[in-house]
């Protein structure tokens, strides 16, 4: 069984940073691009971040330009999201996902893991 498990989120002020891991088992890690979700109780499941296989390529959605950063280490199995100039609207549970290749649509991605909150006070 495919394995995605995210780690590092908490309670933060505005202003604040963090720094999210997500670590794969049992996948061809290398051969995924992996993406950031996230997502608010009512609404729906937003794109973040997006970094291709070789980690070449990156993308991010408009709303996180500029503050956020996705990096990939494919000789630990894990891609990180990190979080600087945080903002009250950035609170949600963030989730990473692999794909076979780009989109901002969730039915691109093959697999998941369970999320982690992030909470942002004013």
């Amino acid at each position: 069984q495919v394995q995605l498990v995210e780690s590092g989120g908490g309670l933060v002020q505005a202003g604040d940073s963090l720094r999210l891991s997500c670590a794969a088992s049992r996948i061809s890690f290398s051969t995924y691009g992996m993406g950031w979700f996230r997502q608010v109780p009512g609404k729906e499941r937003d794109f973040v971040a997006y970094i291709s296989e070789t980690g070449r390529n990156t993308f991010y959605a408009d709303a996180v330009k500029g503050r956020f950063t996705i990096a990939r280490d494919n000789e630990k199995n894990t891609v990180y999201l990190q979080m600087d100039s945080l903002k009250p609207e950035d609170t949600a549970v963030y989730y990473c996902a692999a794909a076979y290749r780009f989109g901002t649509d969730s039915r691109a991605y093959s697999f998941w893991g369970q999320g982690t909150q992030v909470t942002v006070s004013s």
